[in-house]
């Protein structure tokens, strides 16, 4: 086999995306590692390392990248920047038919292009092997203690993104002083563990599930919280994990007993549209509701959490819920509402940081694919579009695409 040319693209996605899929030094490692590769670099005034960062250690910049055989990028490439005949792995956020890039999957049949989408790349178990959750859960619950120290003006915290790398926010720690407040974290992933991760660094304790509800503590404490600790099938008595997963639209939740002794919500667990919501704004109006307080880092809109009802930006991160009116309101309008911080995009705040990870898991468990065959099939499992047509795995997206060229797509989400 010949050698593959690899081109790291410059972000061309509104909002700018600082992200990068391989720092300057992890391109040099995987230089040594596949020495049937070579890596070029699209110049980018954007990103989080800069041309001269990656100069220095002999990785070359240019502006064309019409020579390299596979792309690289983060976000979605924007259609008038794709070029034809290429192989591209970036996230297209188009398996779920998202309405704002049917247009993109209409374009890259089109020009013939063949697109791996890192979210659609699996183990044969089904674990995602490249992901950029450990850092939005690192992020999320920062922004989540972020935005309870300014709700009760307990404390400020320096916003993340102001944050050169992930030591400087560390060194904000130790401003966290809470009183014995109860946290819970939801979820057992990647996002959890890096919420927990920052939970364990602020010196806050974690408890059993069972002590957190029944227990009262001189100090803050948090408990992590797995799906069978808040749904239930009626009809079933001992939690079956892979049940849930198959038939979540049989499940009832039983959340309400966190939501009366719990503060501040980290929202962390992948929730499935058929899987019940967590409370619902009913209950959010009931007298003994305590939670004031949500980082809603999975931040599914109008998901799991009922009052996430838009997402936030970097830049202004946080709405308050009012429970009587249902209706939204400026960040920290009155004691009685619910704050909420919803960024959606939450690792691109510690950019560098995140790169780093993301390009371990490119090295270690996405490249050694590119140079054995794809022995394990996981490339191809991942390849949506290839030749002008979807892959079998993805035909369920053609009416989708072909929506595009008619234009109805954009009226639809008018």
């Amino acid at each position: 086999m010949g050698k593959i040319k690899i081109g790291i693209v410059k972000e061309g996605k509104t909002p700018t995306d600082k992200r990068v899929p391989l720092t300057p030094k992890k391109c040099v490692e995987a230089l040594e590692k596949f020495p049937e590769m070579e890596i070029v670099v699209q110049s980018s005034d954007v990103r989080s390392f800069a041309d001269a960062e990656y100069a220095e250690l002999g990785i070359p910049v240019q502006q064309d990248l019409h020579d390299c055989d596979i792309l690289l990028g983060v976000k979605e490439v924007p259609v008038d920047l794709l070029i034809p005949n290429k192989t591209y792995f970036f996230f297209s956020h188009t398996i779920k038919k998202q309405p704002q890039n049917a247009r993109l999957l209409r374009a890259i049949l089109d020009k013939n292009i063949t697109l791996v989408d890192y979210e659609t790349l699996k183990t044969p178990q089904g674990q995602r092997v490249v992901a950029f959750g450990r850092y939005a859960g690192i992020v999320g619950a920062y922004n989540g203690m972020l935005t309870y120290g300014k709700k009760w003006k307990l404390f400020n915290l320096k916003p993340a993104y102001l944050c050169h790398e992930m030591e400087d926010m560390q060194e904000e720690f130790f401003k966290v002083k809470l009183p014995p407040v109860k946290i819970a974290v939801t979820g057992g992933g990647r996002v959890a563990s890096g919420a927990m991760e920052v939970l364990d660094k602020m010196g806050i304790k974690k408890v059993s599930v069972f002590d957190y509800l029944y227990k009262q503590f001189t100090e803050p404490v948090y408990a992590q919280l797995h799906s069978g600790d808040y749904n239930m099938r009626p009809d079933v008595e001992v939690w079956d994990s892979p049940d849930f997963y198959t038939n979540p639209h049989l499940y009832k939740s039983t959340f309400r007993k966190f939501t009366r002794v719990t503060d501040l919500l980290l929202a962390c667990a992948y929730w499935h549209p058929n899987a019940p919501k967590l409370f619902t704004e009913e209950e959010a109006r009931q007298p003994d509701f305590r939670i004031n307080t949500i980082a809603d880092i999975t931040c599914d809109v109008n998901g799991s959490i009922p009052t996430t009802k838009r997402s936030t930006t970097i830049q202004e991160p946080a709405f308050d819920y009012n429970p009587d009116t249902g209706e939204l309101e400026p960040a920290y309008s009155r004691p009685e509402n619910i704050t909420v911080m919803a960024v959606d995009n939450l690792p691109c705040e510690l950019p560098r940081n995140a790169s780093r990870d993301f390009g371990r898991h490119l090295i270690d468990n996405v490249f050694p694919h590119l140079f054995n065959g794809d022995a394990e099939g996981m490339l191809e499992r991942g390849t949506i579009a290839r030749a002008g047509k979807l892959t079998p795995r993805y035909s369920y997206l053609q009416e989708y695409a072909d929506g595009a060229t008619t234009g109805k797509q954009k009226q639809k989400v008018a």
